[in-house]
């Protein structure tokens, strides 16, 4: 999730007193940062619903991870493996068996102990609710048994261990068979904040569309946190919550801030912090169901069209990385390039000539309104973005402007974050509702994770709808194998058409936005103990660190 200020630096501390109604806040909670309550504002992403329901599609923040929590967590940024409520694991029959050894010692919130029954419960759930499926666990798993009250055996259809790791152990939500088992489809249940029964660090204590909270779960397996109270205040948009966070009234952020150094540094250089580590791409996704984004050279219009450079300078504030076609310029990425691709894999430039002569060779030209069309129907689409995040608004803004010069219409279209995510994933078998969508991509320990949920035809994220046998073959191949020159062998081949055929349009590079204030908490991420991946939008890496933080005496 990228988020940005659009207004000029503030030039002088006592801007920073200025109301937050004034400058676009939702409503700013009565909490504010103190030894006791800690604040949190992942994104600014307005007025919130009272459904904590895990499986429902953009999720309040803290949801998961503090409430609900996976057997695991492999971190992108570390490669550290966190042990949740799996201790251990064990792949066997050719990596075809996954043996989980459950904690002995993890209750839900209610008082009921957590047992396999829960984790075989949660697995049955999306198989019998597909929609709910999200991953697409069960198009590679062929059963789940409980074997005594603590083990786990997951059935794989073919050995895919990146995938079971992944999205089985490290993505899948554990809910109680106890309280769901009566609660009908999943993907149609309001679980409100009273509702919301997990076995995680911390419990819901309650609600407003303006702020939550939650407070510590005593009986933690893990040991009780040492954080009391977790404050999500609502905001609708970068400026406010930039303001609050730079007065000291937010304790942690991932947001974007312009001249960060001036606008939040030095508003208290002794405990505002910042670092922005290299995080994932985020994409401009055609939707290929229309018959014109699916048309190859119109991809390659667009991106030929797109100034990166200027997009990294005005949108992303020289934070961000440029891009590369094959969407793998990320440094934890790199070594995975394929050392073979031609130049022009390697890298964009911006060419407006060469983005005109291709629409012109497939026979589109300009209509009166100075528009490139063909039988009738005008390069004219709507860019999907959302409200409130600012590098991105800017980004789509600088896009139009771009597309515009060759004779492409586009009409930025902000959306409220649920809203936005409805449009982009509504839901396993229902169609996306959108022309393009700036997006993020999944990342994990390697470009597997991207690809597949980008570009597989089972993908996870695979929001544009793109089908290729050759990419679902080659991913097959790859997680088969733990040899590192024949996945490297496997994953060329998908790059070189990610690159050539743009499915997905890389638009930049972006970046870990964390920001934090150790005025009242300590044992935070640092650059140079960067122990976790920091963001606060990173669900189950965030409840790791608010159980490891501790307030300062």
């Amino acid at each position: 999730m990228r988020k940005k200020l659009l207004m000029s630096a503030v030039a002088a501390s006592s801007a920073l007193t200025l109301t937050l109604s004034g400058l676009g806040a939702t409503a700013y909670a009565a909490t504010s940062s103190s030894s006791s309550t800690l604040t949190i504002v992942p994104s600014p992403n307005g007025n919130f619903s009272d459904n904590f329901n895990p499986f429902s599609p953009g999720v309040n923040d803290g949801t998961l991870g503090n409430v609900y929590e996976t057997m695991f967590y492999f971190d992108n940024v570390t490669g550290k493996q966190w042990n949740l409520l799996g201790k251990s694991f064990k792949f066997t029959n050719g990596g075809k068996t996954l043996t989980v050894n459950l904690q002995n010692k993890a209750k839900w919130t209610d008082g009921q102990p957590f047992t396999s029954a829960d984790v075989v419960f949660t697995f049955d759930l999306m198989k019998k609710y597909p929609a709910i499926d999200t991953n697409g666990v069960w198009q590679q798993l062929s059963s789940v048994t409980a074997h005594g009250k603590y083990q786990v055996v997951f059935q794989f259809k073919a050995p895919n261990i990146p995938f079971a790791q992944q999205y089985v152990l490290g993505s899948t939500y554990i809910v109680p068979k106890h309280e769901w088992q009566s609660l009908g489809n999943p993907a149609k249940l309001k679980i409100t904040y009273q509702k919301a029964i997990g076995t995680g660090p911390f419990k819901l204590s309650s609600f407003s569309p303006q702020d939550y909270t939650f407070t510590a779960n005593k009986d933690y397996y893990n040991g009780a946190p040492k954080v009391q109270t977790i404050s999500y205040p609502a905001y609708s948009s970068n400026q406010a919550a930039d303001l609050a966070l730079a007065s000291g009234q937010i304790d942690w952020s991932g947001i974007d801030i312009p001249d960060i150094e001036t606008t939040y540094v030095k508003q208290d250089p002794a405990h505002n912090h910042y670092y922005f580590p290299a995080g994932s791409p985020v994409e401009l996704y055609p939707n290929l169901s229309n018959p014109i984004l699916a048309e190859q050279p119109v991809r390659e219009a667009i991106s030929d069209a797109i100034d990166r450079k200027t997009i990294q300078t005005k949108g992303e504030t020289n934070y961000s990385l440029l891009p590369v076609p094959t969407s793998l310029d990320i440094p934890a990425q790199k070594s995975w390039l394929a050392p073979n691709l031609p130049a022009s894999d390697k890298t964009f430039t911006t060419n407006d000539a060469k983005a005109i002569k291709l629409l012109e060779q497939v026979g589109f030209k300009k209509d009166s309104n100075g528009i490139f069309a063909k039988n009738g129907k005008e390069l004219s689409f709507q860019l999907l973005t959302v409200s409130g995040w600012s590098d991105w608004d800017e980004d789509a803004l600088l896009i139009e402007q771009d597309l515009k010069k060759i004779g492409i219409k586009i009409t930025v279209q902000q959306e409220q974050y649920s809203a936005y995510y409805n449009l982009v994933d509504p839901g396993k078998g229902v169609k996306p509702h959108f022309d393009l969508a700036l997006s993020w991509t999944n990342s994990g320990p390697t470009p597997y994770t991207m690809y597949y949920d980008m570009l597989d035809s089972n993908g996870n994220y695979n929001i544009e709808g793109y089908k290729n046998s050759t990419v679902d073959a080659a991913l097959n191949a790859f997680a088969k194998t733990t040899n590192l020159a024949q996945q490297k062998a496997d994953l060329a081949k998908v790059e070189k058409i990610a690159a050539e055929q743009l499915p997905v349009i890389p638009i930049f590079d972006g970046e870990i936005w964390y920001e934090y204030n150790d005025a009242h908490f300590t044992g935070w991420p640092t650059k140079s103990n960067l122990w976790i991946n920091p963001a606060p939008y990173t669900f189950q890496a965030a409840a790791i660190i608010l159980d490891h933080l501790k307030p300062v005496n």
